[in-house]
């Protein structure tokens, strides 16, 4: 999953310039504060949000350049099948990034990090998309 992670010019990851574990927790507990309030996307979700929670942020940590726990644990990401068994139109797709990208403005995601993490969030929440 390394070919994935985006380094500045200092060779630093992403995960290291925005600080780590902290920032994606923070990061993770603002989107799913959303999920939960948002009439679109939580009747996706299960019941408990906490596994999920915890998975995200493995996933994102590792993506962006942190420990390889999410594959560790988890295996492959494996993203679309893993979201196959779920109807992804284009109003939850929008729905996700518009939870996503507010999120990243909390969590206080700094520039050049914050353009990289919207670029992907965008393509690979397109990609989601299962549905008409």
């Amino acid at each position: 999953m390394t070919d994935n992670i985006v380094f500045n010019t200092t060779g630093q990851t992403v995960y290291d310039q925005i600080g780590g574990d902290e920032t994606f927790r923070r990061l993770v507990d603002a989107f799913y504060a959303r999920v939960e309030q948002d009439p679109i996307l939580r009747p996706l979700f299960p019941a408990d949000l906490g596994p999920g929670k915890e998975n995200q942020f493995l996933f994102l940590a590792q993506f962006w350049g942190g420990p390889a726990r999410y594959e560790t644990q988890r295996g492959h990401p494996r993203l679309r099948m893993r979201h196959a068994p779920f109807k992804i139109g284009q109003a939850e797709r929008d729905a996700w990034v518009g939870n996503m990208l507010a999120a990243i403005d909390e969590a206080g995601i700094p520039e050049p990090a914050r353009a990289q993490m919207i670029e992907y969030f965008e393509k690979g929440a397109t990609f989601m998309i299962n549905a008409a």
